[in-house]
């Protein structure tokens, strides 16, 4: 009986070890503009995160792991950054609109 409860519980360990989550998206808008964010996969699906308002952050949103090209449209700006990166199991990424001139992009990313 001791045998198997250790059995039942490396098991229920080893489960929770291993599973791991989608990764996930989000903008946060750190200019006084509002900017719309398109998210284009390596499969060439997008999305797009319209209207994210000056000093803004949206909610998460699960995304399939692999390559992902991102352009942000800024209001009043003639030029549209892009950036590139790896979106990875386990892992939220933040999409930040920077407040500089000319606009820019980064990511920063953290663990779920």
């Amino acid at each position: 009986m001791k045998n198997l409860l250790a059995l039942l519980l490396v098991l229920v360990l080893t489960t929770v070890a291993c599973s791991s989550k989608p990764p996930s998206i989000r903008v946060t808008n750190q200019r006084s503009t509002k900017a719309n964010v398109q998210v284009k996969f390596e499969n060439s699906s997008t999305i797009n995160i319209n209207d994210v308002t000056g000093g803004a952050t949206t909610s998460y949103q699960e995304i399939s792991e692999g390559a992902v090209a991102v352009t942000a449209v800024i209001q009043n700006e003639s030029v549209s950054p892009v950036i590139s990166f790896t979106a990875q199991k386990d892992k939220n990424h933040t999409v930040v609109v920077l407040n500089s001139t000319p606009p820019a992009l980064r990511i920063d990313t953290d663990d779920k």
